[in-house]
């Protein structure tokens, strides 16, 4: 089974308000995530983890073109920091990015 991990880099929106969430967009980026499932363009692999200084996302479902589609729209979300990638891996029980690396366009300003 195919795969791709979007990794999004952990970094607040500047301007935030004091005590505010710092990574409004996490919850963006699963509201996408879960309208795309709904409409049958990819699923939702597992719950979206903090790996390092990155949250992953884990998408499936489709063949690899549609998957690094929804990963592509995902860092072109506004909001999205900007750095993200996507890791391709046909192993679902690997390690988390373990697999072949590709940067995604940067976030949209």
């Amino acid at each position: 089974m195919l795969v791709v991990e979007i990794h999004v880099p952990l970094t607040s929106p500047p301007g935030l308000p004091a005590g505010a969430y710092p990574y409004p967009w996490i919850d963006e980026v699963e509201d996408v995530l879960a309208e795309l499932e709904e409409n049958g363009v990819a699923e939702v692999f597992d719950e979206g983890v903090e790996y390092g200084d990155f949250y992953v996302f884990f998408v499936t479902g489709a063949a690899e073109a549609e998957l690094l589609g929804v990963a592509a729209r995902v860092a072109a979300l506004p909001g999205v920091p900007a750095g993200a990638l996507a890791v391709v891996s046909d192993d679902p029980d690997g390690e988390i990015g373990h697999g072949r690396r590709l940067e995604l366009p940067p976030a949209a300003s």
